[in-house]
């Protein structure tokens, strides 16, 4: 799969930036349990984003990594604090944003092509203005001819490809990502996130990108959030100072090591990694 820049019919050198301004302001969210009792899962977080900046958040499971997500495109209601996009606060999923999460959702009565319009019908946009871009869009990800193909006709990687080409068939101004890479494999896995790297130069929106992995955090972010176990805080943020495009053939560069090693480090200090692992 490769994305190429007229996916986003944006020139690749542009400097426009289409992304918004995101400013969480004392956040913080607390779930009831079964047993009437309280589970802080997301401790107090003071955060801005500005436009265009792409964003990753790593930290172990359960510490609130999902719950800033679904938080931030307005799927569940906070506890304390607000969130603004663009000055605006959340209330509501944001007419702008997409979302991709780890599974692709895709609903297999619905054809590859009203798949991805989906975000079109419940706009209630012109489904015929944006009938060409689903095109581009699966030509662009490797999918053309299977428009008319159903979600069960199509392996995991390629069902994840759609779930893409749905939340970018809008031009999301914030495009919000739930480890979408975690159940591929490793070859599709690496090919797609230097191709989710050309789309964000092409479009620079601003990106909220949620994994486990140190590698794809530091190989994709301009700043990497480091958050600790439950309740999740930040207890790091690390700017990643890394020219683009960057290459998997950097891995090995100083730089990489040494932004990994730091990361690692905070991992380290609070027992989530042992030394002979890292």
């Amino acid at each position: 799969m490769t994305i190429q820049a007229s996916t986003v019919n944006r020139a690749a050198d542009s400097p426009k930036i289409h992304g918004v301004n995101v400013v969480f302001d004392g956040l913080s969210k607390t779930y009831e349990t079964r047993e009437g009792g309280e589970v802080l899962a997301l401790g107090r977080t003071d955060l801005t984003i500005s436009p265009g900046e792409f964003v990753a958040i790593v930290g172990p499971s359960g510490c609130g990594k999902s719950t800033l997500l679904s938080l931030t495109a307005g799927l569940a209601g906070v506890t304390a604090g607000r969130i603004t996009i663009d000055g605006e606060e959340v209330r509501r999923p944001h007419p702008t944003m997409g979302v991709v999460f780890q599974t692709d959702l895709l609903l297999y009565w619905r054809t590859i092509t009203d798949n991805i319009m989906l975000p079109v019908e419940i706009k209630g946009w012109d489904k015929r203005k944006y009938l060409p871009r689903v095109t581009q869009l699966l030509e662009q990800v490797g999918l053309a001819g299977f428009g008319g193909k159903y979600p069960n006709e199509l392996s995991g990687g390629m069902r994840q490809r759609v779930a893409i080409c749905r939340a970018l068939v809008q031009e999301p101004r914030l495009l919000l990502m739930d480890e979408p890479f975690g159940a591929l494999d490793a070859l599709t896995r690496e090919q797609m996130i230097a191709d989710l790297q050309d789309m964000w130069m092409s479009l620079r929106n601003t990106v909220l990108f949620i994994t486990h992995s140190i590698e794809e955090a530091v190989f994709l972010a301009d700043r990497v959030l480091v958050m600790s176990p439950r309740p999740g805080k930040i207890d790091l943020d690390l700017k990643i100072d890394i020219a683009r495009p960057r290459s998997w053939k950097s891995l090995g560069d100083q730089k990489f090591i040494n932004y990994m090693g730091e990361i690692r480090a905070i991992f380290e200090s609070r027992g989530i990694l042992s030394k002979a692992s890292a």
